[in-house]
């Protein structure tokens, strides 16, 4: 059966299972074991027993094991139980190990028969039993019973399938000798994710209860539904032996007798029986440990790999140093500052490819939401009403002849004073990123909840106190354009809207256009001016571009039937490019001379329930206003865009971030209270205990598998059997509960 090193190996994994079990599932850690599957009533629960030799385990009808039992069998001199879950307390008194299973299920399963995947972990130390890792599973079942869940079968073969769908787990699949071996439920699962049979032995229980004339010695023999481990056979108490409190001394001792005097089975008596069974397991899970030791070993140095840094760390830890404490936090207050810094600025290391975080937000906010915010601004919606109003008001009683500035002002007055609320909500977008972003590092204290409070306090207040600097210096920045509207910025586009040579007629002239004319010269020098046409009730419309000709033209035309020039009743302008055509387009549009189809403005603000215009040298007045106040408020927004996202990354970004780096630390000096600042939390002084607990564990365990053998005896797999008896379960479990069996490694 192997060397001595391969024996301490089965125990060596207990005490490992054992140390990481407290953790709970964070290592991932597939111990080598050996999962009993079967039916209800089949038999598993007196399996167990007759290894142990006492009666421990609870009994009754219906599903009795609601849990999984792990049970860990360690030879020793002594005899007692521990609990994982009640360290510490040796229980000496089968009875109270029964009634401690029974009471452990009921906490997490209540008394309605229903299951949970969650195991009760049971050492058992004992003189008479050999060094194994078993866990029983609740027995398969069809039929809810009581006010079980209807989905019951399904419920425990997903838990079933946990334990036996892991290359680290051996298989014991009980059927009772008196069913059809065909239909056996464990057989069909073990199969399931253990095609091959190399990880599945069969065991026949029940054989004292077969028919008279029928044994199942072709099946012992193996020759009949055949498995590539083979069958063990055993008897075990019948009801009437428990309710009489049969000892399993004796029950065993029946046992042996049973097979040395049946017919059927004396040949075999050697190798059938719970002792055999209990010496097969051992020898079969020390090979199993011996063929998964490569894979176990790395996997254990992966882990001790990953846990190192953070144990060595751990190991020399002492709570209640006043200089290790400030060291610490001087660490954490610096590892802050990085981390803020590397999410504000953005960084190549641990890139977040499933959310936007920080800076890339804040760039979101600069570059897409602010313009978006201005863009509503721009909707200048009953602005032409405003002018209308605004020119009506300033001449009074009174007809004006020219356009009036003081109207321009007031309405562009007005357009900057509305870009007050788009910059204060965009300095507030800011700073709850800003927030968001410290709250994120600050996560990373959660092991000192003082330092974490206070730490957060003191950056979410300075966060505050340059967001209120900034409003101030946003708001200044806007009053600075209400204090002076410059109306000689080289991108306003005043009252020239556009020059350039056209033709007119069959000649070529030099064209400049204004508000109020459009003059042209025999060339660009502009000594000889040929005429100037006043823009009151002009239109243009489009002409159709000639079959040979090259050029691009329009008309203007009076919509009073007048002549425009001469005994021309509209004047065709040609330009040498469709941009140019535009251009000249858009300056006339902006200069009140409208297209043909769109006769005025009017109509639309008429929908718009807006008072329509009758005076045509007001419409014009109002649409000259409309384009000088669309032009200038173009430039104020290109200026706000490129500001706004300046002033708040000078004064809030980089301010904060200067803060966390510079001054924070001396805010938390001068709180007083350091010592207490860096308390750890209970949560924190427990991970440090388990990571220095698992590290020690696995030290332990890659200690002593190197002082295995690599040469260890082993018994060889038989070989391959055809196991095509075995009717396939997966068709039916995968229509129920597709990713409850994994694909095989």
């Amino acid at each position: 059966m192997g060397n001595r090193g391969m024996e301490d190996l089965i125990p060596l994994v207990n005490q490992l299972q054992g140390a990481l079990g407290s953790v709970g599932q964070s290592c991932h850690l597939h111990l080598p074991q050996i999962a009993v599957v079967g039916g209800q009533s089949a038999g598993k629960s007196s399996v167990l027993e007759n290894f142990v030799g006492r009666d421990f385990l609870p009994r009754g009808s219906g599903i009795v094991t609601r849990r999984p039992l792990i049970l860990q069998l360690l030879n020793s001199d002594t005899e007692y139980g521990e609990f994982f879950h009640c360290k510490g307390k040796k229980f000496t008194d089968f009875d109270e190990i029964c009634k401690e299973i029974e009471a452990e299920t009921l906490r997490l399963t209540g008394s309605n028969k229903s299951i949970s995947p969650v195991p009760i972990t049971l050492q058992i130390h004992s003189p008479h039993v050999l060094n194994l890792t078993l866990v029983d599973l609740p027995g398969i079942t069809k039929v809810p019973v009581g006010d079980q869940p209807a989905d019951i079968e399904y419920q425990i073969r997903d838990i079933i399938m946990q334990y036996i769908c892991k290359e680290n787990c051996l298989i014991l699949a009980v059927t009772p000798a008196n069913s059809d071996l065909a239909n056996s439920d464990a057989l069909k699962l073990a199969k399931d994710v253990d095609p091959q049979g190399q990880r599945t032995i069969g065991v026949i229980t029940k054989l004292d209860l077969m028919d008279q004339g029928t044994n199942a010695r072709e099946i012992l023999e193996n020759r009949l539904l055949p498995l590539r481990r083979g069958y063990i056979g055993v008897v075990n108490r019948s009801q009437k032996d428990i309710d009489g409190k049969k000892d399993i001394k004796a029950a065993l001792e029946s046992e042996r007798k049973f097979f040395l005097s049946h017919p059927a089975y004396k040949h075999l008596a050697e190798k059938m029986g719970t002792p055999y069974l209990q010496r097969i397991l051992n020898q079969q899970l020390t090979n199993h440990i011996r063929d998964t030791l490569p894979s176990f070993r790395s996997h254990l140095q992966s882990l001790l790999l990953s846990l190192h840094k953070e144990a060595e760390e751990y190991k020399h830890f002492s709570p209640d140093d006043p200089a290790r404490r400030t060291k610490t936090l001087l660490q954490l207050v610096q590892r802050l500052a990085v981390d803020f810094e590397k999410l504000i600025e953005g960084s190549g290391d641990r890139v977040d490819t499933v959310t936007l975080s920080g800076g890339a937000r804040i760039n979101k906010i600069f570059h897409e939401r602010f313009p978006s915010e201005l863009a509503k601004v721009c909707e200048f919606g009953k602005l032409r009403q405003e002018i209308n109003y605004a020119i009506r008001n300033i001449h009074g009683v009174r007809t004006g002849l020219f356009t009036p500035d003081m109207a321009f002002e007031a309405i562009v007055k007005k357009q900057i004073s509305s870009l007050k609320e788009p910059c204060i909500k965009f300095i507030d977008m800011v700073s709850q990123e800003l927030c968001s972003t410290v709250y994120q590092c600050i996560s990373k204290l959660s092991s000192f909840p003082g330092l974490r409070d206070e730490t957060e306090r003191i950056v979410v207040t300075e966060i505050r106190e340059q967001e209120s600097k900034c409003r101030d210096q946003v708001l200044m920045l806007i009053d600075i354009q209400l204090a002076y509207i410059n109306t000689k910025h080289e991108d306003f586009i005043g009252f020239t809207n556009n020059i350039g040579i056209m033709k007119g007629g069959a000649k070529e002239f030099w064209f400049i256009l204004s508000t109020e004319s459009l003059s042209w010269f025999r060339d660009e020098e502009e000594k000889e001016k040929k005429y100037m046409l006043p823009l009151d009730n002009l239109k243009l419309r489009d002409v159709e571009k000639g079959f040979m000709s090259s050029k691009f033209v329009f008309a203007i035309f009076n919509t009073e039937s007048r002549n425009v020039y001469k005994d021309y009743r509209c004047l065709e302008l040609a330009c040498n490019s469709q941009e140019e055509l535009d251009s000249w387009k858009a300056s006339l549009l902006r200069a009140g001379v409208y297209p043909e189809k769109v006769s005025t403005l009017a109509s639309t603000d008429k929908k718009n329930g807006l008072e329509k215009f009758t005076n045509p040298q007001l419409e014009r007045q109002v649409e000259t206003i409309r384009n000088l106040v669309d032009s200038y408020m173009s430039i104020i927004y290109k200026t706000m865009r490129d500001l706004m996202p300046k002033t708040v990354m000078h004064l809030m970004i980089n301010s904060v971030k200067e803060f966390i780096s510079s001054e924070l630390l001396a805010q938390l000096y001068a709180l007083g209270e350091c010592t207490s600042l860096m308390d750890e939390s209970p949560e924190q002084r427990q991970h440090r205990e388990e990571v220095l607990r698992k590290h020690v564990a696995l030290k332990e365990a890659l200690a002593v598998i190197g002082e295995v053998s690599s040469s260890t005896c082993t018994t060889p797999l038989p070989p391959p059997v055809d196991s095509s008896w075995i009717k396939h379960h997966r068709y039916t479990w995968m229509q129920r509960h597709p990713p409850a069996i994994p694909s095989g490694k």
